[in-house]
């Protein structure tokens, strides 16, 4: 899967975006069970730049977040069905249930974010405003979630 990024290649990728001047836009997320939603968000996401890198959460941190009985489908499933959509250009799986080492590292020029969250909640929002970047919230298209999809499904 060429869009799936391995942590020791990202500063070699990273490097070259920058030096290309690449506009970098970076979101993050569990993208367990793919929806509407979720293409539509990536697809604004997009909107604000030239390259849209995805964190993803793996297996270890989806757990640490939504509890033992997510995720409904494997990180590498989950890495896969983001690598065919368009507007995806890379993805990057991180243990963590906050992405701040990724923006660390990477530097984005954009991250974004649902807006659901403000600058004063966000907890990436220090670490992304340290280093110049932006921040973009992106509306949720109302009513889709995957926790609705698998409550549906019981």
């Amino acid at each position: 899967m060429e869009k799936l990024i391995e942590k020791e290649n990202l500063d070699n990728i990273i490097k070259k975006l920058k030096s290309e001047n690449k506009k970098i836009v970076f979101t993050n997320g569990c993208f367990d069970i793919l929806h509407a939603g979720h293409v539509r968000y990536l697809k604004e996401s997009k909107k604000f730049g030239d390259i849209l890198i995805v964190g993803l959460n793996s297996d270890i941190s989806v757990k640490k977040i939504k509890g033992e009985s997510r995720p409904i489908n494997p990180e590498m499933d989950r890495a896969e069905v983001l690598a065919g959509l368009e507007a995806v250009n890379y993805i990057v799986l991180f243990d963590e249930t906050s992405p701040v080492k990724l923006l660390e590292e990477i530097k984005p020029d954009i991250y974004t974010k649902g807006a659901d969250y403000t600058v004063e909640t966000l907890p990436e929002a220090k670490t992304v405003l340290s280093y110049g970047g932006k921040i973009e919230f992106i509306k949720f298209l109302e009513g889709r979630s995957t926790t609705k999809i698998i409550d549906k499904i019981k």
